[in-house]
């Protein structure tokens, strides 16, 4: 059985990161949305979506177990702040061709998780992965000595996900019910907001179109199904796991950017890439190779 649940947590976390490295292209539909509207048409069509998908698999809805545990309760309410807060970046980010920030962010995440590990489990690294550590450094000073300008949207993509990874780790919640909490907990805010915006005469929800009105409602799927998929791999295979397949998401979002969609890429911004990607090359001998003695 403990087999099987680590080849399920494999598939899960596989499906995951593909789906996450595809998901530009969705954003790319409703570029003439504002992000916080995305925001909150994500968050409240999460809900239906993830009942649904707990009614098809005969899962049982267990809110009042988490809302009675105070240390799950507090934990599941900073990973809503912090995928929320990563939600609108991705996003904003995306609807304004910004994907290749994106892809830089998730290159640098596994990273921030080796470092998260270091700072907050005490755990060590060798010297191959502190110089992994490195060169990621290196990738990010690149980008602020050739244009000036601080990162943001790739390292506040890296740290809010590395974090958010974090907690749901520690929280040993069911998947599920955790995530239906989390959207539950974000949607007054989502909720209010479409109410509030619904007179304004940007908002482009019942505005726009039904085609406009679908695709919003197909936020939830878009947003849902990934993340369910993440927080049940990540409670069945390791950290190390986790970040060889966080690997996947920025490689795919990297050439629909670049190939699809024809964003520009400097040779400086190349160098950033090539350092980070040397980096990750570097961190992942370790896990390799003990993936590959299991």
């Amino acid at each position: 059985m403990k087999d099987q649940s680590i080849t399920s947590g494999w598939l899960f976390g596989l499906g995951a990161f593909m789906w996450w490295g595809v998901a530009p292209i969705y954003f790319k539909f409703i570029t003439h949305v504002g992000a916080i509207e995305i925001l909150a048409h994500r968050v409240f069509w999460c809900i239906p979506v993830t009942i649904i998908l707990m009614a098809l698999i005969r899962k049982k809805i267990a809110i009042l177990s988490i809302i009675k545990t105070p240390r799950l309760i507090i934990g599941l309410t900073i990973s809503t702040a912090l995928i929320s807060v990563n939600w609108l970046i991705f996003t904003w980010a995306v609807t304004n061709e910004q994907i290749l920030a994106t892809s830089l962010g998730y290159f640098i995440n596994p990273v921030m998780t080796i470092v998260m590990g270091v700072i907050l489990l005490g755990e060590r690294l060798d010297k191959i992965q502190w110089l992994a550590v490195a060169f990621v450094v290196f990738g990010v000073a690149n980008q602020v000595f050739n244009f000036g300008e601080f990162p943001w949207i790739a390292l506040s993509l890296a740290v809010s996900f590395a974090i958010y990874g974090f907690i749901k780790k520690q929280l040993k919640v069911d998947p599920l019910n955790g995530f239906l909490v989390e959207t539950l907990i974000a949607l007054p805010f989502a909720l209010g907001y479409i109410i509030w915006s619904l007179p304004q005469p940007d908002t482009q929800f019942i505005n726009a179109g039904i085609e406009s009105d679908l695709w919003l409602i197909a936020g939830g799927i878009v947003t849902a199904v990934p993340l369910i998929l993440f927080t049940t791999a990540a409670q069945r295979i390791p950290l190390s796991g986790l970040g060889f397949l966080q690997f996947l998401a920025p490689s795919i979002s990297f050439m629909i950017a670049t190939q699809l969609y024809n964003e520009p890429l400097s040779d400086a911004q190349l160098m950033s890439f090539v350092l980070i990607w040397f980096g990750l090359t570097l961190y992942l001998i370790k896990p390799i190779k003990s993936l590959m003695k299991n």
